[in-house]
């Protein structure tokens, strides 16, 4: 068969705006601690996060554990502070993320090196072409990257950040410092995602997981330019995805430059497009807590619901954040199936 005579996958086409036979469907953390095989895989190898990220053959098994029950993406196991530990910050896991000298002074920002990712993360590559050759055509594999913000608020907290107290501390009594970090921040993400896609990631989705802590003036003044920058650095010769965490304000996830938009709850599918305009590539939006708490019944329902909104159009259904720790399996599998049959 002509290689070019097979259509692209559908997840692909659904990012792109196109029509499709029924919405696709992955969800943020579906290889993670809410599947039974993923927890008898750490049992199996209880090394600390930060090793396993390293190893390549377990972390193409775990990418892959969603396989079996029918995703339309797989995104590749790894975490985003991964990249931050070359450049001199080198978190470990406790079980959260731990960093022994968080980042506050500008002496600490000038330290930080920008380097070769290809050199110095050579399992990301590995791991993302390996999966892009057991995937095959059908199934393509999204990269990811934590957006510069949020990789700041983690290196100036050395932690996750809760309430952030010296992020925001940062931000509003030295934003000149904020500024440098977040440039190089900037410059890393770029590479880092560049050497994804070169490495076989189909998609990348840009993670903003604390944009509901800054204020509306701080996110506009120091999350909103460097998504943009991270955008236009890599280019658009894959879709490009923002997900940012809680984000009310819909225009601004439009004006990061991304061709993809994922939502949060509060807003139904059509009710986005309303304001994104009509052509809008949603991404979402159950709620990952009726996920882990809602009967199947109420399951099913958000699911239809979300996808009739969506109207089969530019929209992946996905949910409002990763999948909680608690949420059950059965659940998962369920919401999957009920995408499948919608």
């Amino acid at each position: 068969m002509n290689p070019e005579s097979v259509a692209p996958p559908i997840l692909l086409r659904a990012l792109r705006g196109e029509s499709t036979e029924r919405a696709p469907v992955w969800l943020m953390r579906q290889a993670g601690r809410s599947d039974p095989e993923y927890r008898a895989l750490r049992e199996r190898h209880p090394a600390p996060l930060e090793d396993l990220f390293r190893n390549v053959e377990l972390a193409v098994e775990i990418s892959l554990l969603p396989r079996r029950i029918g995703v339309d993406g797989i995104i590749f196991f790894q975490d985003i502070l991964t990249p931050l530990a070359p450049l001199g910050a080198p978190f470990v896991f406790r079980p959260g993320p731990r960093l022994e000298s968080p980042i506050r002074t500008a002496e600490q920002v000038e330290a930080l090196q920008l380097y070769d990712v290809g050199e110095s993360l050579p399992f990301v590559g590995e791991t993302l072409s390996h999966l892009r050759k057991e995937c095959g055509a059908a199934l393509p594999v999204l990269g990811f990257a934590g957006a510069p913000l949020t990789l700041l608020y983690f290196l100036v907290e050395g932690r996750s950040p809760g309430e952030a107290q010296e992020a925001e501390r940062l931000l509003g009594e030295a934003p000149e410092v904020a500024h440098a970090l977040l440039g190089k921040l900037a410059e890393l993400t770029i590479r880092y995602l560049e050497f994804q896609i070169a490495s076989g990631a189909q998609a990348i989705q840009l993670f903003e997981s604390v944009a509901d802590l800054p204020t509306a003036a701080h996110y506009r003044e120091f999350a909103l330019p460097y998504q943009r920058a991270v955008f236009e650095g890599i280019g658009a010769s894959v879709p490009r995805i923002l997900f940012a965490k809680g984000l009310r304000e819909l225009s601004l996830l439009k004006a990061s430059g991304s061709d993809a938009q994922s939502i949060a709850s509060h807003r139904t599918i059509a009710e986005a497009r309303e304001e994104l305009g009509p052509d809008a590539v949603i991404q979402g939006n159950v709620s990952n807590r009726l996920l882990a708490e809602g009967s199947l019944d109420e399951i099913e329902r958000a699911a239809h619901n979300c996808i009739e909104s969506g109207q089969r159009r530019g929209h992946v259904l996905n949910l409002d954040h990763g999948i909680l720790q608690h949420t059950p399996w059965e659940n998962v599998v369920h919401f999957v199936k009920c995408a499948k049959r919608n």
